[in-house]
């Protein structure tokens, strides 16, 4: 994998961005206009590339609702891997510019990509991906210095030591000490610490207890009418985090996905670079795909050397038949008041056991609220009138019955306006769920704590743990209009 270039933005205090960073690779774009022929983009001067980064991270033209680069219905944004559409006579589009930020600190890199440009091949095929957001998580490690947090004065340090520190680690633009793709997995016998080479990307050696932590994160997101005329929408998707304090330069630890009989195939599935050899099936489930009965169902085994600090080992997306709260939400317009009529439903595969249930309700473009009357047969109501928000506390458990309702009228009638909205304009109104269960998955996806194994000379200390988590979880009032996709929703 080479770069064709390298970028460092920083936003200073107020809305000033600039470029602090950039490093062009002659040779490795030469390489780059022989491979792509006729289809070459040149990649343009330094202004039009942060005008455009800066647009499509949604950093630009924070005053305005929408942006058609950006905003419009038939762009796909595919963070990190964004397209930028270059105008003038090399005009095109560049791909994949890859870009992370903490902060006010963004990081972005064009990797080379040897493979033809239609059709676009898709991204978990692409090592270049991968090794790019490794050097780009690299470097901002570097930068942000062991407080983890930009500032100038130690940013200006750190920037002017990059030059030669890329002379090293990434010479004529090719990273060095990059695992390589379907490299042969490391033998089990420990190898003596002299005879191994410690990669960049590891920035120091392990010593004391040997403990490996192991989190599944399970996220559901969804969007649901109440309306036979709108096809109620969801996904699932899910990330295992590792955290390894393991003594050797290459220890190697291999983690094992398992999932029960009926469950559904992981598709979609990326890896880190540090994962040091995959079945070429594990990679191969799509979720664009019709789903195949007979794809790969695991059990996914991930042998890697890790990193010292906690990285992403994997992320996958799950088709699950059902969402895990059904919601129905009616609210009318009645004498100058809103009528609201709530009922949700806990689906009997999901676990009755919340670290934390909410549901939230707001009201925009009305006056605040005046007189609020509801009436819930479980849980709690708190009312803020300044915000014109209602949240509705549900606990740790749904009642035996596993549904819950809420009946009520409010009415608009305080001294100030309330919140704005351009979407939610009449009875256009939507409830947003927040939740999280620990010790399940929608999936049925674990990682079971005696699968994961440790070659090392000491015997480690294996925890294991995951969690099921709400995102963008919404229930819109089937009694007004809601915005809709004409597909599945998109990661």
């Amino acid at each position: 994998m080479s770069l064709r270039a390298l970028w460092i933005i920083f936003q200073e205090k107020g809305d000033h961005v600039s470029i602090r960073f950039t490093r062009r690779f002659a040779t490795v774009e030469h390489r780059a206009k022989s491979l792509a022929g006729s289809s070459y983009v040149a990649v343009p001067e330094d202004n039009s590339v942060l005008q455009l980064l800066l647009t499509e991270l949604g950093l630009s033209d924070s005053d305005k609702d929408y942006v058609a680069l950006r905003d419009d219905c038939l762009h796909r944004q595919r963070s990190p891997a964004l397209e930028l559409c270059v105008d003038g006579p090399g005009k095109g589009i560049l791909w994949p510019v890859l870009a992370i930020s903490h902060g006010p600190l963004t990081l972005a890199c064009l990797p080379i990509v040897d493979a033809p440009a239609e059709p676009r091949p898709p991204l978990a095929s692409l090592l270049s991906v991968s090794q790019g957001l490794t050097l780009l998580a690299g470097l901002q490690t570097f930068l942000l210095g062991s407080g983890g947090k930009p500032d100038n004065e130690g940013l200006s340090v750190r920037l002017a030591m990059l030059p030669s520190l890329l002379l090293q680690v990434c010479p004529l633009g090719t990273p060095l000490d990059v695992p390589i793709s379907g490299a042969p997995a490391p033998s089990a016998v420990p190898t003596p610490v002299g005879s191994q080479k410690q990669p960049f990307w590891k920035t120091g050696l392990h010593r004391g207890r040997a403990v490996v932590n192991v989190a599944l994160k399970e996220t559901v997101r969804s969007m649901q009418y109440g309306n036979r005329s709108r096809q109620d929408l969801w996904d699932v998707y899910g990330t295992v985090t590792c955290k390894c304090e393991v003594e050797g330069v290459l220890p190697n630890v291999t983690v094992t996905l398992t999932l029960p009989p009926n469950g559904s195939p992981l598709q979609d599935i990326l890896v880190h670079p540090c994962v040091t050899s995959l079945d070429s099936c594990i990679l191969s489930a799509s979720s664009v795909d019709n789903c195949d009965s007979s794809a790969f169902s695991g059990p996914y085994k991930f042998p890697f050397s890790p990193p010292l600090e906690p990285f992403r080992l994997c992320s996958y997306t799950s088709q699950v038949p059902v969402p895990p709260i059904l919601g129905s939400y009616q609210l009318r317009e009645e004498e100058n008041q809103l009528s609201v009529s709530i009922s949700l439903k806990l689906h009997e595969s999901v676990k009755n056991s919340f670290e934390y249930c909410e549901a939230h309700m707001p009201f925009f473009n009305r006056d605040q609220m005046g007189v609020v009357e509801v009436k819930v047969s479980s849980g709690q109501m708190d009312v803020s009138k300044e915000k014109n928000l209602l949240v509705w506390a549900l606990g740790q458990k749904f009642p035996k019955s596993r549904e819950v309702s809420m009946e009520g009228k409010i009415s608009f009638s305080g001294p100030m306006a309330g919140p704005t909205d351009p979407i939610c304009t009449g009875l256009t109104a939507y409830i947003k769920l927040y939740f999280k269960v620990p010790d399940m998955t929608l999936s049925g996806c674990c990682v079971d704590q005696h699968s994961v194994q440790v070659y090392s000379s000491a015997k480690p200390r294996i925890m294991t743990c995951r969690e099921l988590q709400s995102k963008e979880y919404f229930i819109w009032n089937s009694s007004g209009t809601a915005p809709m996709s004409s597909g599945q929703m998109m990661l």
